[in-house]
């Protein structure tokens, strides 16, 4: 790949990181008292409200580590490359997702697997 798309790349993760990492410094959904709620409806509410954050947060945390992940690819050379079958990884893919590690095809056949060990379930 060339420098120049590593860098445009490089650029992306790093502004997502960042957008990431200021949403995250504004949120302040799990201050709320069991104090201020009136009932037990609002209690669950407050529960449920508290889950559905805890939920995004993980989700959060998880592609900040991919983002980490492909810019230490990017600095050590390996960014674009499958990490399954090691072929390089289309650059529209990595356009949409540029912490993609797995190639269009590998990533398939990830998600048959998945949806096989869902269904046996």
């Amino acid at each position: 790949m060339k420098k120049k798309e590593l860098a445009r790349f490089s650029q992306k993760l790093i502004e997502e990181k960042s957008r990431l990492l200021n949403h995250s410094e504004k949120k302040d959904d799990l201050q709320m008292s069991h104090d201020d709620l009136a009932d037990e409806v609002d209690l669950a509410s407050s529960e449920l409200n508290q889950n559905v954050a805890l939920k995004l947060r993980d989700r959060e945390r998880s592609l900040l580590q991919k983002i980490e992940l492909a810019l230490s690819k990017i600095e050590d050379g390996s960014f674009g490359i499958c990490e399954s079958c090691e072929e390089p990884i289309e650059v529209k893919r990595l356009e949409a997702r540029p912490m993609a590690e797995l190639c269009i095809r590998c990533k398939e056949a990830q998600e048959v697997e998945e949806k096989k060990m869902y269904i046996q379930q």
